[in-house]
């Protein structure tokens, strides 16, 4: 992201002042910005049954909630004001979308959640709430209204399908224009309310939490061999209690699990796997009709390459992870791999070794990777 974006901040500026600190707001941080999707693209998308999607109405304390698929037909039956559509990782399916994310390649893509897009009418919300993660909220097309609180009152209204804050109280108050932006961090009390019928495309970086780490790394550790042996208590002493748990065998589940072990490789291959694991929703089109091993390393070098939408790739020293699996690379194949990381694709005559291509050529054959201008 250039200057030009966040108003009078550098990236630097950014991330010391306002990353996970305060909010910012910056006028016209996209000008001329072209919503990647139209609303009526928005509503199909919704329509969609691999998309995720909801339809939120009402205000006050009078809230509903629809989950997606939402046809056409249900759109016909909607009132002129108060309800909103939401389409969850809108990237996966519009490279419009994908491409924003370019623009914020200062965070990690490890950090990347999604791109998700918000239309609706006049009066349109998901009421005031709070997130755990941080977000950039863009104005496309439309007015939209947001307000903003550090309260730290975190009660819910009782018996809604949403988690919406019984008592809200802003402190500070804007209009968002097309192109407008502004970047809440974790823990910032919002409630955007549409002026006019409007596109709002959330940018929002995940940061999983500890308990996430754990129940991950617990999973993760199953795949490990397990200690030998078992239990056994050869010349044990009758039950007097027959109910009771034997201090004998606790003392031996203490033992074993005490022998569990776990070394800082595989600290990082979890760590790989996790961050890049696609969504449980999240399914992959492999190409109907592949191209042979040579034509497509010949049509890799001549029209590049692009992670499909849906693909998490990062990097760890030499360890490189795709989608939840990670694979060592040759010393030749890491450039090409970690511009591929940074950049999402590798541009049209990029000089890469055979070794890379091969790899590349087993990730094309999952429909993790696509030819440069789109699938083949």
């Amino acid at each position: 992201m250039s200057r030009k974006h966040l108003g009078s901040l550098d990236v630097g500026a950014f991330m010391r002042t306002h990353w996970q600190r305060k909010p910012l707001l910056v006028r016209a941080a996209f000008a001329d910005f072209r919503d990647p999707l139209s609303p009526a693209e928005v509503m199909r998308l919704a329509g969609r049954d691999e998309a995720q999607s909801r339809l939120i109405m009402g205000r006050g304390k009078r809230w509903s909630l629809e989950h997606g698929p939402i046809g056409a037909s249900r759109f016909k039956q909607l009132p002129s004001r108060d309800w909103t559509v939401l389409v969850q990782d809108t990237n996966h399916f519009c490279r419009a979308a994908d491409r924003l994310l370019d623009h914020f390649d200062f965070v990690p893509h490890a950090r990347i959640d999604d791109v998700m897009v918000s239309y609706a009418v006049p009066g349109g919300s998901v009421g005031p709430h709070v997130d755990s993660y941080d977000v950039f909220l863009l104005q496309g097309r439309g007015r939209r209204r947001w307000q903003i609180s550090s309260q730290t009152n975190r009660d819910f209204l009782p018996g809604m399908p949403l988690k919406i804050l019984g008592r809200f109280e802003p402190e500070h108050e804007w209009e968002l224009e097309a192109g407008d932006m502004l970047y809440l961090p974790p823990g910032v009390a919002h409630h955007g309310v549409a002026q006019t019928p409007c596109l709002t495309w959330s940018v929002g970086f995940r940061a999983p939490s500890d308990g996430e780490w754990v129940t991950g790394f617990l999973d993760y550790l199953r795949e490990a061999p397990a200690p030998g042996g078992h239990y056994a208590d050869p010349g044990g002493a009758p039950a007097r209690h027959p109910g009771a748990i034997p201090p004998r065998m606790l003392d031996h589940a203490a033992r074993t699990l005490g022998r569990i072990r776990w070394t800082p490789s595989m600290v990082r291959e979890f760590t790989g796997r996790y961050l890049t694991e696609p969504k449980a929703h999240v399914f992959f089109d492999p190409p109907a009709r592949p191209l042979a091993p040579a034509r497509f390393a010949a049509a890799a070098r001549r029209r590049g390459i692009e992670l499909d939408g849906r693909s998490r790739f990062a990097f760890s020293g030499a360890v490189f992870f795709m989608n939840g699996e990670a694979q060592a690379l040759d010393t030749g194949a890491r450039p090409a791999a970690t511009r591929l990381a940074d950049r999402r694709r590798i541009e049209a005559g990029s000089a890469a070794p055979d070794s890379f291509w091969d790899a590349a050529y087993g990730w094309y054959l999952q429909g993790f990777v696509v030819l440069g201008g789109g699938p083949t």
